[in-house]
């Protein structure tokens, strides 16, 4: 399985939200991190290339593994990030499924 490491959290260019980016290149099963988000109770907007997981703040989890939480404090982003890491681990080390398969 590959390892899912990420680095510190970086504010975006409109200052609008905070971005975690892993450390190495990483494709994310979505159907997996879907389905393990929706297990712990997050409501989901699959927008079939990212995942919208409707929280307070809002965070976007693309396949490439990079975590966009949609609040300008770094704080609430790092707290919002620690919920979602390891539903994001569980999409790791699968190849992605194909939407019929979902």
């Amino acid at each position: 399985m590959t390892e899912l490491e990420y680095r510190p959290p970086k504010v975006c260019s409109d200052r609008g939200g905070y971005e975690m980016i892993p450390v190495r290149p990483v494709a994310l099963d979505l159907g997996r991190v879907r389905q393990a988000l929706e297990s712990d109770g997050v409501d989901v907007l699959d927008a079939r290339v990212l995942l919208i997981a409707r929280l307070n703040p809002e965070a976007t989890i693309h396949a490439n593994g990079r975590v966009l939480v949609k609040s300008g404090d770094r704080a609430t982003a790092e707290t919002v990030f620690r919920r979602l890491e390891p539903l994001v681990r569980t999409g790791v080390g699968h190849a992605p499924r194909r939407a019929r398969d979902a």
